[in-house]
């Protein structure tokens, strides 16, 4: 058995939501925060049997698109600082982050 943690934009959530639920895959959804972008995003939990492990990953890397987007640099009031940063500039977003993790063991009570 394995732990598949998958952290997606809120973007893709719902849809990857929805296409697990189609699947029969059970996932617990947890609603997180990036420390990149500061943005919201999901990671989802799925505990699944290990022949099912590349069905789920096909699943994610199907749903969760990266997209490029642009977003403005933090103001500093440091007077060495590039001036340039202070221009939008444009950052890859989206896609999924995923870990696969061996389970020692599965109970439910």
């Amino acid at each position: 058995m394995k732990l598949i943690l998958a952290i997606v934009q809120d973007k893709d959530s719902q849809r990857l939501s929805n296409r697990l639920v189609e699947e029969n895959i059970r996932a617990t959804k947890l609603s997180t925060t990036g420390g990149f972008l500061k943005s919201g995003n999901s990671t989802f939990i799925v505990g699944i049997e290990d022949e099912r492990v590349e069905d789920v990953l096909a699943v994610i890397k199907d749903t969760c698109e990266s997209r490029e987007q642009f977003i403005t640099a933090p103001v500093s009031l440091d007077a060495t600082f590039d001036s340039h940063m202070a221009y939008p500039i444009e950052v890859q977003v989206g896609g999924a982050t995923v870990f696969v993790l061996p389970v020692e063991g599965f109970h439910q009570f």
